[in-house]
């Protein structure tokens, strides 16, 4: 499963191409295969990831 670099690393590029009002943090399908416990632990990564970024672009 990605680890938090490979995920923020994903999302800049994406930043790139999608304006980052229209760009949606989404896990892929891949989640549904795993166990609960390795789940919420990748959507916390995910989440982590994602704040970091938005208060990245907020100036905070």
């Amino acid at each position: 499963m990605p680890q938090a670099a490979e995920i923020e690393h994903l999302l800049r590029k994406a930043m790139d191409v999608v304006p980052v009002e229209r760009l949606w943090v989404n896990p892929d399908c891949g989640l549904k295969t795993r166990a609960w416990k390795e789940t919420v632990e990748q959507l916390e990564v995910m989440m982590e990831v994602t704040k970091k970024l938005r208060a990245e672009l907020n100036g905070k």
